[in-house]
């Protein structure tokens, strides 16, 4: 199986306020994020992490990481790039990527943690997931990117703080 996320901030004590997420600490966040995703993804599934596993470089970071079931896969967003001099951290994951577009079964998907208004292959069927903004009404992207069928915010705060696959992100998005 094939899962998507974005925008774990583990260890953010500031993501608690600004995306107003439902735990009383960071801890209770970050052990509901780990138990959420280990009921969802098997050893075996690749989970494609769309930026953010945590705010900044820290010793944890790879812990974090290596709590988490499953073949994992980083596309890097604003807040990994301190993680990404530490050995430790990236050797966690299968691969690294700034973009990516991988196959989905049938469907071609294109990965990146900002949210893209036209993507490769746009056109053509493509699929785009992406995080960075969150659930902030305020971005200009969260009024804009719900208008186009075929791109899907994989962020934390949106699917029920676990990864989801792309038939449970068409699903959430058309409302089902």
């Amino acid at each position: 199986m094939i899962y998507y996320t974005a925008d774990l901030h583990f260890g953010d004590k500031a993501v608690l306020e600004l995306c107003k997420r439902p735990f009383a600490s960071v801890g209770e966040m970050d052990e509901t994020i780990i138990r959420n995703w280990n009921e969802t993804v098997g050893k075996k599934d690749h989970v494609y992490i769309l930026g953010d596993v945590t705010v900044k470089l820290a010793e944890n970071s790879p812990i974090y990481v290596d709590r988490l079931n499953g073949i994992k896969h980083l596309i890097i967003g604003n807040h990994d790039r301190r993680n990404l001099t530490n050995r430790l951290f990236t050797q966690r994951f299968e691969s690294i990527d700034e973009y990516l577009l991988i196959k989905d079964h049938k469907h071609k998907v294109v990965l990146f943690h900002y949210p893209i208004a036209e993507w490769e292959g746009f056109f053509t069927g493509y699929y785009h997931i992406y995080g960075h903004i969150h659930n902030v009404a305020e971005h200009t992207a969260n009024r804009f990117m719900p208008t186009l069928e075929k791109c899907f915010n994989a962020g934390m705060d949106l699917n029920g703080f676990r990864p989801r696959t792309l038939n449970e992100l068409k699903a959430a998005k058309a409302g089902e």
